[in-house]
């Protein structure tokens, strides 16, 4: 085997190796973000929940970290003042109530979401968030949250769900796991062309 040879075969298994041991590591990624929560001005609930991000967001608000909620990520098409949708009425059987929940029908996306949040917080002069959502999500939702409170004085520290389906070291052994992260990096791609 000559030398040329020899070197092609231990830069393949090198960028092999490499590229094993990141694609390992991105649960590590995309769920390094979340923080310890702390007491804040209002508690953040994002959409896109199958009721882990609500049932969270109840534990919070019960345990003190806020006094209100905004549950965004709620269709305008279908909402009706006065007739709670079940995310509402998930987050009021769990022992919040009413009068401490805000929901936003405008946001669409998670982008949409942190803008108009911003927008919420400086007409209601809340200074601080917690932001609930699943642990894949967090690597997106610090570059987004930050982008969109450029220039502002509001704070936010992500806090997570605790899914039976994750594990950062093994997420690719899960299938729900293993589409969510693959989502989230094809996601963060376009948001850094976006709006980063």
């Amino acid at each position: 085997m000559n030398a040329v040879v020899k070197f092609a075969c231990k830069a393949f298994l090198t960028l092999s190796a490499a590229a094993l041991l990141v694609f390992i590591n991105l649960g590590f990624v995309v769920s390094h973000y979340a923080r310890h929560p702390e007491k804040a001005d209002v508690i953040v609930v994002l959409g896109g929940d199958s009721g882990l991000r609500i049932h969270k967001g109840a534990e919070l608000y019960k345990a003190g970290y806020s006094q209100h909620i905004l549950l965004t990520g709620i269709d305008e098409r279908f909402y009706r003042q006065g007739h709670p949708n079940w995310r509402e009425r998930m987050i009021i059987s769990l022992g919040v109530p009413k009068d401490a929940i805000k929901v936003d029908t405008s946001s669409k996306t998670t982008w949409e979401e942190a803008v108009n949040t911003s927008e919420t917080m400086k007409k209601r002069e809340w200074k601080s968030a917690l932001v609930v959502s699943d642990p894949p999500h967090m690597l997106r939702l610090n570059q987004t949250w930050k982008k969109a409170f450029e220039g502002t004085t509001n704070t936010f520290i992500l806090v997570t769900t605790e899914p039976p389906w994750w594990n950062p070291l093994l997420w690719w052994k899960n299938r729900k796991s293993f589409q969510f992260v693959i989502s989230e990096m094809k996601k963060n791609l376009f948001y850094t062309v976006m709006y980063y």
